[in-house]
């Protein structure tokens, strides 16, 4: 099936690929052919693709994905994987932290899980947070 990454910088990937799991906000789940249509919001987190050379990864910080006869993927922010230095990393993490700290108290446990969910994908990447009490 095909898939498109799209950000709103640049096309990130178009492929021809088996699979694709994707960081939904209602939790994870795996796009394949023959899947219901659906379309989901994203939160932060590893969106992986199977290929039929191999996997390949992108962090996403947001977005919705649209599953079809293909899956189209439109990111707040993404980046390959190999791409998230450390820096990248501390400035996604740290304006999570201002949106947590600035919330409004309606939207509060919104920001803390949106803070919480960048925490664990640099953590799934290899990346240390430095955030020692959220």
């Amino acid at each position: 099936m095909q898939f498109e990454l799209v950000s709103p910088e640049r096309r990130l990937a178009s492929k021809d690929v088996n699979a694709v799991r994707i960081p939904g906000a209602d939790g994870d789940m795996t796009a394949m052919a023959d899947h219901a249509p659906t379309i989901t919001s994203l939160r932060p987190g590893i969106l992986t693709i199977e290929t039929s050379s191999g996997e390949d990864s992108y962090a996403v910080t947001g977005g919705f994905a649209e599953i079809g006869a293909g899956v189209t993927v439109l990111a707040e922010r993404a980046l390959h994987v190999s791409d998230v230095t450390q820096k990248v990393y501390d400035d996604w993490v740290a304006e999570a932290h201002v949106a947590h700290k600035e919330a409004a108290p309606d939207f509060v446990d919104s920001a803390a899980k949106l803070l919480a969910d960048m925490v664990a994908m640099g953590g799934h990447i290899g990346l240390d947070s430095k955030q020692a009490n959220l």
